[in-house]
């Protein structure tokens, strides 16, 4: 937890330092109170006072009691913005992290956890803050204060306040020693019930198509009575705390009250009345030294799991990110223009096999290179080493002559448009979709983006929508079909109007006639770019000017359609698997 207070900013510090003076004004104006009691005490027992005399310091006692409301609310006011503002800069520090961090890094910590991180414990470090900045500052003058102001009263006294302080910090350490391995359960077990939802959520259409309700109903229960339970082991050990607390704070006062019994009754009279009025003394006093442990008892309840929360949060942001940015801007000479896999391979993190070995190719611009080959084989993976996705385990990737590795990534991304296998939409509009990112709608015309949408084959359906372009996307496209999604994923590439185009397997959603009118499109468009594309079908590919034929993460094959059907046995299967005996005649 102190870790994560360096991310504290000047002004919470400054508002820290204005609560601490608020506090011990607060703290001062409660411990004259009992002064003020014993006054009113000693008063009413003389003989002789009139009422009167009790008047004045009842009202001092009111103002001290008014005053320490208010002092109150203005801690509670700067602790609840220190609070709030910490996890404000938390949830933006989670974000921007988790956006810097390569799919190694998200894959190593779950969608689901890092979303737990960025709420749930985010939420339960502003709890503890805005609880224990005022309670653990106010906790520790309140008992000492209180302390000095009680010593040499009676050393009776003192022992059975010392007695019950013990009492009170053994029960807060048997709490802790039992409570900290569940509460680090319960964030786990959080993680693992987030994680079943969002799967649940996802994957709805396919579990109502396979009648499977009741087996995902079952994962979700079991989910759910393991963090139950978890919860309900510390709800219980919690409830014990207030009546544990409350004998020991019942037990304290009877032990006051006996002992002062005890003392008055052994002393002769004119001691009686000091004794009496010490009792009251005392008794005011130790309650405030004994709610002062509960104070911090209570915090102590709260630190556990916040605590796990803090380095659930710290480990995010302390993870480096794989990739690193590489700072650079190049302006490469034309010479240089185009793409350059020299003996790339690639194997993952926490992979023992290679998934691409030795692949080597130059593409320049106005060439279309497409890459085929079975389930497996590399094809993805190749793609997205260009944009750094992933990094090279060896060999070199170059955009323009210049390392992958040193380009700035902002720089690298934008000479890119990527196409993913799984079209990704926003919630939004249509519009918002196709003109997103950097070369959004400020960059370009309503002209550009009818354009991009045209040469997508998607103005048809587009314009069909209500309100057209100003059309609702719902989060991921659940409104649109497969087809429609891919061909705004497309048209989103094209109105970038990129300098290389990445296509992995982004025609597979559409029918033939479809596929053939926008790819003739897009060669006439994209002329002078670089297309990498990835496909499954033949089809989609048998035009581009050079085919990679993968097999198990090596190039098998290079060429042409027609040179790969007289010279690559693995193209050849791949070709007698989709064409007909005629086609590949005339292939």
């Amino acid at each position: 937890m102190i870790k994560i207070m360096k991310y504290f900013s000047l002004k919470d510090w400054l508002f820290i330092l204005v609560s601490t003076g608020f506090i011990v004004f607060q703290v001062w104006l409660d411990l004259k109170l009992p002064d003020y009691l014993a006054e009113i005490t000693q008063l009413v027992q003389t003989e002789g006072n009139s009422l009167g005399e009790v008047w004045e310091p009842g009202a001092f006692m009111m103002l001290c009691a008014v005053g320490s409301l208010i002092a109150s609310f203005v801690v509670v006011y700067f602790v609840a913005r220190i609070a709030a503002s910490l996890a404000k800069r938390l949830r933006e520090m989670l974000f921007d992290q988790v956006e810097s961090f390569s799919m190694d890094e998200i894959n190593r910590f779950s969608t689901a956890s890092l979303i737990t991180r960025s709420t749930n414990d985010i939420t339960q470090v502003q709890l503890i803050m805005a609880m224990g900045l005022q309670v653990i500052i106010k906790a520790p003058i309140l008992a000492g204060w209180a302390i000095v102001k009680i010593s040499g009263k009676s050393w009776q006294w003192t022992a059975s306040s010392a007695v019950s302080v013990a009492l009170l910090l053994l029960l807060i350490a048997v709490v802790i020693v039992f409570a900290v391995p569940k509460f680090k359960m319960i964030q786990g077990l959080t993680d693992q019930l987030n994680r079943v939802t969002r799967e649940q959520l996802t994957g709805l259409r396919v579990i109502r198509a396979y009648n499977a309700e009741s087996n995902l109903e079952g994962k979700f229960d079991a989910a759910n009575q393991r963090l139950t339970h978890a919860h309900l082991f510390t709800g219980r050990l919690m409830s014990l705390m207030m009546p544990m607390m409350g004998l020991i704070m019942s037990g304290l006062s009877l032990a006051i009250y006996w002992i002062g019994a005890y003392l008055i009754d052994g002393a002769n009279m004119p001691n009686r009345l000091g004794l009496f009025s010490d009792m009251v003394i005392f008794s005011s006093y130790a309650m405030q030294i004994v709610m002062a442990f509960m104070m911090l008892s209570m915090v102590f309840f709260m630190l556990p799991r916040a605590t796990v929360a803090a380095k659930r949060i710290m480990e995010v942001l302390k993870t480096e990110p794989g990739i690193k940015d590489g700072g650079k801007t190049p302006s490469a000479p034309s010479a240089a223009s185009g793409i350059e896999f020299r003996d790339v391979s690639f194997k993952y993190p926490d992979g023992e096999e290679y998934v691409l070995r030795n692949v080597s190719f130059t593409a320049r611009k106005g060439e279309t290179i497409a890459f085929i080959g079975s389930t497996g084989s590399g094809k993805s993976t190749l793609l997205n080493l260009i944009p750094r996705f992933y990094e090279a385990t060896e060999g070199e990737v170059l955009v323009d002559g210049v390392n992958v590795k040193d380009y700035a990534l902002s720089s690298l991304h934008r000479k890119l448009g990527y196409v993913p296998q799984k079209a990704v939409l926003f919630s939004g509009t249509v519009a918002s979709n196709v003109a997103f990112g950097d070369h959004g709608a400020a960059a370009g015309s309503e002209e550009d983006l009818h354009r991009a949408v045209e040469i997508a084959q998607g103005k048809e359906f587009v314009e069909k929508m209500e309100n057209g372009y100003e059309g609702a996307v719902s989060q991921g496209g659940t409104n649109l079909s497969g087809g429609q999604k891919q061909r705004l994923a497309i048209a989103r590439a094209v109105y970038r109007r990129p300098e290389i185009y990445l296509f992995d397997d982004s025609f597979s959603a559409l029918d033939y006639r479809t596929d053939r009118v926008l790819r003739t499109r897009l060669k006439r468009e994209t002329a002078g770019a670089i297309n990498l594309i990835v496909a499954q079908r033949i089809g989609t590919i048998k035009d581009a000017d050079m085919i990679l034929v993968l097999d198990e993460g090596k190039v098998v094959g290079r060429g042409t359609h027609q040179e790969l059907l007289r010279t690559c046995e693995v193209y050849q299967q791949i070709a007698s698997s989709q064409l007909s005996k005629e086609e590949l005649e005339i292939g």
